[in-house]
């Protein structure tokens, strides 16, 4: 098998290995033309750029995936994403040019829909400062008003303070979704429509909610089927419910009931039989951590018992060394001294 789909694949890719990025764009701009180059109404060229109008639009890659820009870029900027939605895709895409859609009754700022290298989104202002906010999925650019623009762009969206915490619970829309926020913990809502709409009592459910799925959004550890007992070796052993059924836990050690065993049937032999079968079956490994753990204490004692023997016996020998030196033979100098003047 392996054989016959190498002999294909290297084939494939043989002829084709040394080219550039550029001819494999250029093949797909041709292949891919009624999707990427939809037909205009006016009949023009459908890959000259509408925004400078003698640059030419081709497939590009960048960071986030494909996109379509202009060859006389960077003069011409002109950039739109690739959409499965041809005719809404060219029609959105067909200047770069902001859109007005009104003013912020609160700020005077003019609010416009633009369209820029990662999709369409509404903006309040204008330079770096200014107010952006990205379409939801399922908004398309047609159906942007000025009500949905100021929509976007107040949040995030304060829901009220949560009844245990006192502090605020805000809703928003995030790189992955419309969402709540609760002292610095998310959690997803299923629709941007529930961002503006959701109040505070299902606001503190869904974040109860998230909060006993725990850590990564998975559920709470279940409560044990059945407590059988303690292991020889020590720890519990128990019956639980897992993805794949109930099995028999034990530690570290899982091991799967037999398929129809009845949980509140089994019993500690049951138990003990089941887990020493998928010990085997993992190689033993449990059972050599625990002599391993063992021996190293009593080879570690041994080697320092036989240390304090050895250096129990050196300071023995050690006065003969202190007698050889004599450090305190200069003294008798002195002692004489005090002869002569007595």
């Amino acid at each position: 098998m392996l054989r016959d789909f190498w002999k294909d694949f290297f084939a494939q890719i043989e002829d084709t290995k040394e080219l550039r990025v550029t001819n494999v764009l250029d093949a797909l701009n041709e292949e891919l033309a009624p999707l990427v180059f939809p037909k205009r109404e006016d009949g023009s060229d459908p890959r000259i750029c509408q925004v400078c109008g003698t640059g030419k639009l081709s497939l590009k890659l960048g960071k986030y995936g494909a996109f379509v820009g202009c060859s006389n870029y960077p003069e011409c900027n002109f950039t739109r994403q690739l959409s499965s939605d041809s005719n809404g895709g060219a029609e959105a895409s067909a200047s770069n040019e902001p859109q007005a859609l009104g003013k912020d009754p609160h700020t005077g700022e003019e609010i416009t829909l633009r369209t820029g290298r990662f999709g369409p989104y509404v903006q309040r202002g204008d330079g770096k400062e200014a107010k952006r906010s990205s379409l939801p999925k399922g908004w398309t650019p047609a159906s942007i008003d000025h009500e949905k623009a100021l929509a976007l762009l107040s949040l995030p969206r304060d829901i009220g303070a949560h009844p245990e915490s006192g502090k605020m619970i805000s809703s928003g829309l995030g790189r992955y979704g419309p969402f709540i926020l609760h002292e610095g913990k998310y959690a997803n809502v299923e629709t941007i429509e529930d961002v503006f709409s959701i109040g505070l009592n299902r606001a503190v459910s869904v974040l109860a909610d998230k909060a006993s799925k725990g850590p990564g959004g998975r559920g709470a550890a279940a409560a044990p089927l059945k407590e059988i007992g303690d292991h020889p070796d020590g720890g519990a052993i128990t019956v639980k419910d897992g993805k794949y059924g109930p099995y028999v836990n034990w530690g570290k050690v899982n091991a799967t009931l037999t398929k129809g065993k009845d949980p509140q049937s089994v019993t500690i032999e049951d138990a003990l039989l089941l887990i020493a079968e998928r010990i085997a079956k993992d190689g033993g490994k449990p059972a050599k951590a625990k002599a391993t753990k063992t021996a190293k204490p009593k080879a570690t004692k041994a080697a320092k018992a036989d240390g304090a023997e050895a250096t129990t016996a050196k300071p023995k020998a050690a006065p003969k060394k202190k007698a050889a030196a004599k450090p305190k033979a200069p003294a008798k100098p002195k002692t004489a001294a005090k002869a002569k003047k007595d």
